[in-house]
């Protein structure tokens, strides 16, 4: 086998470790301002206000973009690469969103280009963005660690923009970030991270290089994340739910993912809706299904999990849901729409990549079924 690994940014870890982010940026040759992406329900707990007057302390102008909320908008990307223009930095604090936004901007900002510029890697990444510090606060989306970054077109349609420019300089991975997540987003976010890592070292794309992070997250995810959900104040589980996420991270940078992506990014064609809710959703409707492959992958992964073989996971999966109590329902938005709606976003251009990826071959009658699973599934959230 021959593979490429792509790099891994520097890696901070620590309870306590937000507050060597200001001290961080300064460290950076030419750094006189910085822009903080963070949504607007976290900066109203004054975490960005604190990060900009350390920021200041060390003569360094902070500028705050807070203005938006859920997944990230082609308006939001607008809206903040103008903010970030004439900045050094970007410091991303947040889940998904807020770290996508920041490493998007951190290209367009220094480009001065629209963001739909590089929308499906239409044109190249500038080679010189700003410095970037990711700071995650949600255990799931690994986005500190990847290239990769998701937002809604213009058509309401999730695109992407790829590219190593936008991977972050600096991660710094606080346990105490996480405490205050309810229990249902700890629950949806881990899932999240636990689905990233199965399918980076299951696809057709693994790779040694990459296994080596998705077992290590695998392993993290489930001993950890049950008591993450239920004893919230627990640093030592979230710090590991927390360390998985940003492994799993590693390995979708390398690997991408597979069906249950391609569900949820489906599902979010259609209307709003958590993507690790989405995703695990998605997870447990197809793994049956997938676990018939009987890859030594596969078998790889049960084993990295403690598990006799392969067949055992879906069990293990649905069980793990139980006990982390994801509820098995959809948002009442979706009510709706048909199985045959979420069919047709499942076969949309954008969603392709990962329905090949997927080791086991998806016909467009497996297609079918999988959209009826999760369309029968109540619409109540």
């Amino acid at each position: 086998m021959q593979f490429s690994t792509s790099f891994i940014p520097d890696i901070r870890f620590g309870a306590g470790a937000f507050h060597t982010v200001a001290d961080a940026a300064a460290g950076f040759e030419g750094v006189k301002a910085v822009t903080i992406v963070m949504d607007g329900f976290l900066a109203s707990s004054g975490i960005g206000a604190t990060l900009a007057a350390a920021l200041a302390e060390r003569g360094i102008e902070a500028r705050l973009f807070s203005d938006f909320s859920g997944e990230p908008k082609l308006s939001h990307l607008q809206a903040a690469s103008a903010l970030a223009r004439g900045c050094d930095a970007v410091i991303g604090v947040g889940g998904g969103s807020a770290l996508d936004i920041a490493k998007i901007v951190a290209c367009t900002a220094a480009s001065g280009e629209d963001p739909m510029v590089y929308a499906l890697a239409a044109n190249p990444l500038p080679k010189h963005p700003l410095k970037k510090i990711m700071v995650p606060t949600t255990a799931g989306t690994g986005s500190e660690t990847s290239a990769t970054n998701i937002f809604a077109g213009p058509a309401g349609k999730k695109l992407w923009i790829w590219g190593a420019e936008t991977k972050a300089d600096l991660v710094v991975l606080d346990p105490e970030l996480t405490i205050s997540l309810p229990a249902h987003l700890t629950a949806w976010c881990g899932m999240d991270a636990f689905i990233h890592a199965f399918e980076a070292c299951t696809n057709r794309n693994a790779h040694a290089g990459a296994t080596l992070y998705a077992h290590e997250a695998l392993r993290l995810v489930a001993g950890s994340l049950e008591t993450a959900v239920k004893a919230p104040g627990n640093l030592e589980a979230r710090g590991k739910v927390l360390l998985g996420s940003c492994y799993a991270g590693i390995a979708i940078d390398n690997c991408g993912t597979a069906v249950a992506h391609n569900i949820s990014h489906a599902l979010a064609g259609l209307a709003p809706v958590h993507h690790g809710l989405a995703t695990a959703l998605g997870f447990e409707a197809t793994l049956p299904w997938l676990v018939e492959a009987d890859t030594t992958e596969l078998q790889a992964a049960a084993r990295a999990l403690g598990l006799g073989g392969a067949a055992a996971l879906p069990e293990f999966v649905s069980e793990l849901m139980d006990r982390c109590g994801l509820v098995r329902a959809l948002p009442k938005s979706f009510a709706g729409f048909s199985d045959a709606d979420l069919a047709t976003e499942m076969r949309a251009p954008e969603n392709q990549p990962m329905r090949r990826s997927t080791i086991r071959p998806i016909s467009d009658a497996d297609i079918d079924v999988f959209a009826e699973r999760l369309m029968s599934l109540p619409k109540t959230i």
